[in-house]
């Protein structure tokens, strides 16, 4: 992403057309490079950062699967904005953040594993404010709602695909050699009590 946003105003070229156009064939391979096309220095450091935070969470928490959770995203993303975006062009890496930061947040919540609902709180402790940014506010919004809210329904989705993948909360297991012990030292207690009572009803 920096390296071709550099190109681009190094060399002074317009990279735009990279992006995507919605519903326009001959630009649907848009899908792949529109991550790598930015307005502006701001536009790319806030989703060069996110993107590192997310990418870390995902690759630390769920390495089984992280590598499929990123690729899908990142398709499916741009694929869903090629078909719902508005008759314009659409730039940057939103949709794929977008659906990183949905999906660690819900798979932490479906899964209910401790550590994984961690993530989830903190996910929305940094990025809860998102979720204000699928919906359009304005007719004219210059801000790409749809790639948003694409990339929010891919990560929502393949929370619920692949919640019985990658990392699950621990199930408790009883020590089987712990309890037939304590039944052997339950039935020897039981043997000396009556050991006792019949000496003691001999002794009577």
């Amino acid at each position: 992403m920096l390296m071709s946003f550099i190109l681009e105003i190094g060399m002074q070229w317009d990279f735009h057309s990279a992006g995507v156009f919605p519903r326009r064939f001959e630009n649907l391979w848009g899908i792949f490079t529109i991550i790598f096309v930015h307005a502006d220095w701001g536009h790319l450091a806030n989703n060069i950062f996110s993107f590192i935070i997310l990418s870390s969470c995902l690759y630390f928490f769920y390495k089984q699967i992280a590598t499929k959770i990123l690729l899908i995203s990142y398709i499916f993303s741009g694929l869903i904005l090629w078909t719902i975006g508005r008759e314009n062009w659409h730039i940057g890496a939103s949709g794929l953040i977008y659906s990183l930061a949905f999906f660690l947040f819900f798979s932490g919540i479906i899964r209910k594993h401790i550590p994984l609902i961690a993530i989830s709180f903190i996910v929305a402790l940094l990025y809860g404010n998102m979720v204000w940014h699928i919906f359009p506010w304005q007719l004219k919004d210059p801000i790409s709602w749809e790639g948003h809210l694409a990339g929010g329904i891919i990560g929502f989705v393949l929370s619920i695909i692949f919640r019985n993948n990658g990392p699950q909360k621990p199930i408790k297991q009883w020590d089987e050699e712990n309890e037939d012990e304590e039944e052997e030292d339950y039935v020897e207690e039981e043997d000396s009590d009556e050991m006792i009572s019949e000496n003691e009803a001999k002794s009577i």
